[in-house]
């Protein structure tokens, strides 16, 4: 089972939070490491200039937080959007990244409907843009690509060091794959797991890490069976679901549950 001293957190359960409230997160849940939302209505977007740039990288550097990724709602399978375009947003994305301190850059499938084209238009734009791109390019299990046999098809002709995946554990749970699969799948390019917990498939209402249908124990032993030590992160999905509960409530249940499971997946 993955240690709990992985364990970090997405913006999207703190929305609006400045760069001191996310701190103040992290000390409190004694998580750090943390995924920055990066869209028009956070306070970490590409519009952001040279100077509050400089800002945040110091206070997030100051407070000993690791940056995991810019969460970028780049989508890289978009049929409706030119290479150019896709290229242009995804470089300024990974200049924000780079200028605040992260290791990565998240980035969407995105296409309207799933399939060879919309393949060759992820592989093309993934293949371009990790050979200029100074942080690590993540596709995330979600949208058109949601299963990990999806991102694994596109990832293995990439076939690029800087380029990985992102386990969005309940989008492959949603596109009907089993724990053990989807690791499997995943093993050769996983960088990211975002953990998170729902009512059941058509209510996708946050809940406390273990309480609702998504098989998260199954999924932490299915990585602990592929040796898989790096970063977890709690997705909470709150920008989108003011129901669900408060994020240090939810880091606390996760931890929990992360230390209740045997250390080995035959004890």
């Amino acid at each position: 089972m993955p240690d709990t001293a992985t364990l970090g957190f997405s913006t999207l359960g703190c929305p609006g939070a400045s760069a001191q409230d996310i701190i103040r997160i992290a000390d409190q849940s004694g998580c750090r490491a943390v995924e920055l939302r990066a869209a028009d209505e956070e306070p970490f977007s590409v519009a952001l200039g040279p100077a509050e740039r400089r800002r945040i990288a110091n206070e997030f550097h100051d407070a000993d937080i690791q940056l995991i990724s810019i969460a970028s709602y780049v989508r890289v399978a978009d049929g409706t959007i030119s290479d150019e375009a896709c290229l242009a947003d995804l470089r300024e994305h990974c200049a924000l990244a780079q200028d605040l301190g992260a290791a990565a850059v998240r980035v969407f499938p995105g296409a309207a409907e799933p399939g060879p084209a919309a393949d060759d238009r992820a592989i093309r734009r993934l293949r371009a843009a990790a050979q200029t791109s100074p942080v690590l390019l993540l596709l995330e299990t979600h949208d058109s690509h949601r299963g990990a046999r999806d991102v694994a098809r596109v990832l293995k002709q990439v076939d690029h060091p800087s380029v990985g995946a992102i386990w969005d554990v309940l989008h492959t749970w949603l596109a009907g794959e089993n724990p053990d699969e989807s690791a499997a799948l995943l093993r050769p390019w996983l960088r990211l797991v975002q953990l998170k917990d729902v009512p059941g498939r058509h209510d996708r209402t946050p809940v406390l890490p273990g309480e609702g249908a998504v098989p998260l124990a199954e999924i932490l032993t299915a990585l602990h069976t592929i040796g898989y030590h790096g970063q977890l992160s709690l997705e909470l999905e709150t920008r989108w679901h003011r129901g669900g509960p408060p994020l240090l409530d939810a880091l606390r249940h996760l931890r929990k549950l992360m230390t209740v499971l045997p250390a080995d997946p035959g004890s």
